[in-house]
């Protein structure tokens, strides 16, 4: 195998592909190189239906093979380090690969080792995670007869930050038709001081949460779980805004010192914590929060100019989706185009778009979108399916969900299609 491209791509996920495909369909003489070590690739938005029976694991799973653009070299390898002075970087089995251009887009890691007690209480199977198996949670929620549920995430940036609500409204929901509803407190702990930052849609969720009887909780961030005893404890932020508290709702909560709490559960669903790859965070190419640090609107590099990153490894203040990927590929193809042209990556078109289905029981959803003001931006095309108030609970959008939104991704994105 060769050492040098034209272009490196770092991740065949689905930054790395619709990225190759696009700049393969603009001009297939490119030489261009994409590096991953894994033999599947993961239609990841259909894990919260995964998690809830709604949907086959299976269906989820393409080989990486398949989806290469044609012309594109694959390289089933691992990164190990970055020289980006140098223009090169190191692999696991190939050794030093060099290039002209390099895309950085290798998505982001669990890192279970942030919250104490984590990593033993999924092994031991206390604890589910869709971002971890979302068949053990399917699994874990038709076990469950009642009692205390906890669904929570981390105060680091994660996947998808809607995904961790989804879950909870089709577990409430499937405790209803169980007719477990009533024996069961449901509690939703989380960093943050608001249900969602998007006003429209936080209003409509507001109402979702009161319909189930959920326990909100914010300002809760998780920082040990005893798998032993099932209890999870969090960190209560104290400050003039948002003072420590005891959240009343259930003897199994318990106020220690240090404003931490301690919950008791009879399940519990936690999105991890998680970061950008090692070879990313060791490398000169990160922020001070350790994620790429990239022009917000060009998505280059801001020191090294032949260099660019996006998907959920970039350090952009927006949510990390395939939503927002599926905006951000066609600044980066343009803006590469650009530099191998000889010009300039003057192309500044991407304004933080991400969009969220939020999935609010068995055949209804919302669908967040929005951009790096935190604007709603609903897409005109839903007009088309009937769709007129996305930040309202549809049955069509569930369907979108279920149905359109996989059929988009694998016929018409994997393949260089700008949808």
């Amino acid at each position: 195998m060769k050492s040098h491209y034209q272009i490196l791509i770092i991740g065949a996920g689905t930054a790395g592909i619709m990225t190759a495909a696009q700049l393969m369909r603009k001009d297939s003489s490119l030489d261009i190189g994409i590096i991953d070590p894994s033999d599947k690739h993961y239609y990841q938005p259909a894990f919260t239906l995964v998690g809830a029976g709604a949907y086959t694991k299976e269906k989820t799973i393409r080989y990486t093979a398949d989806l290469i653009p044609k012309g594109v070299t694959w390289i089933r390898d691992c990164v190990t380090a970055i020289q980006a002075k140098e223009r090169t970087l190191m692999t696991q089995l190939t050794g030093e690969l060099s290039y002209d251009y390099l895309v950085v887009c290798p998505g982001l890691v669990n890192d279970l080792s942030m919250i104490e007690g984590l990593q033993e209480a999924v092994n031991k199977g206390v604890v589910c995670s869709n971002y971890i198996d979302p068949e053990q949670t399917w699994k874990q929620l038709q076990a469950f007869k009642g009692g205390t549920a906890i669904f929570t995430q981390p105060n680091t940036p994660i996947k998808c930050g809607g995904a961790p609500q989804k879950i909870m409204y089709l577990a409430c929901d499937y405790f209803r038709k169980k007719g477990i509803d009533k024996q069961t407190e449901v509690y939703f702990p989380m960093p943050g001081s608001v249900i969602f930052g998007v006003q429209e849609i936080a209003a409509t969720l507001t109402e979702v949460v009161d319909r189930y009887g959920i326990h909100f909780m914010p300002s809760h961030n998780p920082i040990r779980i005893d798998a032993e005893h099932k209890k999870a404890y969090f960190k209560v932020s104290n400050n003039q805004e948002n003072p420590c508290f005891i959240t009343s709702g259930s003897d199994g909560i318990r106020q220690l010192e240090d404003c931490v709490v301690e919950m008791s559960f009879d399940f519990l669903h936690l999105a991890p914590p998680q970061t950008a790859p090692q070879f990313v965070k060791e490398s000169d190419l990160v922020n001070a929060g350790g994620w790429l640090d990239v022009d917000l609107n060009s998505l280059q590099h801001k020191s090294y100019t032949y260099i660019f990153g996006l998907g959920d490894v970039a350090g952009l203040p927006t949510a990390k989706t395939g939503a927002a990927v599926r905006k951000q590929v066609p600044v980066v193809v343009d803006n590469l185009y650009r530099l191998i042209r000889g010009g300039e990556a003057s192309n500044k078109g991407y304004l933080g778009y991400s969009s969220c289905p939020l999935v609010t029981g068995y055949g209804k959803m919302v669908l967040a979108e929005f951009n790096y003001k935190n604007e709603f931006t609903p897409d005109p095309k839903l007009k088309q399916m009937l769709v007129f108030s996305s930040d309202k609970e549809h049955w069509r959008l569930w369907l979108l969900k279920k149905y359109f939104l996989p059929y988009l991704y694998w016929n018409k994105m994997m393949k260089g299609d700008q949808v």
